[in-house]
């Protein structure tokens, strides 16, 4: 496997990973809103994913940042093709933190209900954005001879790019209502456990249409892409029964492996273009000549393996450090 590969494959599995590790963060945001019944619940809820929501989004940053380093030509043409949606991103993070930050400073109930409000929406909107992003981007953007011509930034903004952002919000509020049924107690257990159930089946359903849609259109027929998907919904399977059966820890695994399979089937229909062309082939931008040059990439190989497993230990240990399940606050005593 040559360093263009190798770092195609790297950034595929930074994206994956934050779509696993931020996924049930989003989804946990919007259910902390919909799915409690009063303050000392939304506490709980949030209280689930407090320690961990903010050191997930670095796998954003560097998952963008890798992108930049390692395929600088990548990054000039998809940027300024999807910059609406992208912009809306960088509002959602900076809304969804300030909420989540600010909610608990003040007791007063219409405080905490507009900043709950920022919560729920922000966390319902990045999912579907970064799914309208990637979808987008899999459909081609207007490059032509001379590179990429004049973009208004609603292009990638299609019927499959909207399946591709509700497939991924569906996986996140999927995933939230998984990871709540593992971390909490009580009555948001149980209503958390119930929403997964129907939520796995919304997951499903889109996804199998997603797999279909791109295997058909925009995979050059490659049979793997179409493979990948339903492994993606074979693992929805399983993480339904693990829900049913109480094996709450093996639907969350079962729900992360499934939006592995999501990720994996847009970056394998993906290759070999970085961003393929809506006007003609033979425009595509291709992986080869997007890449930087091999020093560098060398130079950044030798750091992702050293700065990888740590980064990976650091994630697994605050797990760890945080695993017991959460109970129902007093009111008085919520904090996350």
């Amino acid at each position: 496997m040559d360093l263009t590969t190798l770092w195609f494959v790297l950034i595929g599995v930074l994206w994956a990973g934050f779509f696993f590790l931020e996924g049930f963060d989003f989804g946990v945001g919007v259910l902390a809103v919909t799915l409690t019944k009063d303050e000392s619940e939304r506490s709980q809820a949030l209280e689930a994913i407090g320690p961990v929501w903010d050191a997930d989004e670095v796998w954003l940053i560097t998952a963008a940042a890798a992108v930049f380093a390692a395929f600088p030509a990548w990054y000039a043409t998809l940027f300024p093709a999807a910059y609406l949606p992208l912009l809306l991103v960088i509002v959602g993070l900076i809304v969804r933190g300030v909420s989540i930050e600010y909610r608990h400073r003040r007791s007063s109930p219409r405080w905490q209900r507009r900043w709950d409000v920022g919560i729920a929406w922000a966390s319902a909107a990045l999912p579907f954005l970064f799914g309208v992003f990637w979808a987008g981007l899999l459909q081609g953007v207007p490059i032509g001879a001379a590179g990429l011509e004049s973009v208004t930034g609603l292009e990638i903004i299609t019927p499959y790019s909207i399946l591709g952002g509700i497939v991924l919000l569906a996986f996140s509020l999927a995933h939230g209502a998984v990871f709540l049924a593992l971390k909490t107690r009580d009555h948001v257990e149980h209503r958390a456990r119930r929403a997964a159930t129907r939520l796995i089946m919304l997951a499903g359903a889109s996804m199998t249409a997603f797999a279909v849609w791109t295997y058909v259109s925009f995979s050059r027929e490659d049979i793997a892409a179409l493979v990948f998907g339903l492994l993606s919904v074979l693992a929805l399977a399983m993480a339904q029964w693990g829900i049913t059966t109480g094996r709450f820890g093996l639907a969350f695994l079962s729900n992360g492996l499934a939006i592995l399979g999501f990720t994996a089937t847009v970056f394998w229909a993906l290759a070999p273009n970085a961003v393929p062309s809506s006007i003609d082939p033979a425009y595509d931008l291709t992986l080869a000549a997007a890449s930087a040059a091999d020093y560098p990439l060398t130079v950044m190989t030798v750091v992702a393996v050293v700065a990888l497993p740590v980064v990976l230990a650091y994630q697994a240990w605050s797990f760890w450090v945080f695993r017991r399940r959460i109970r129902r606050p007093e009111p008085e005593a919520a904090h996350y």
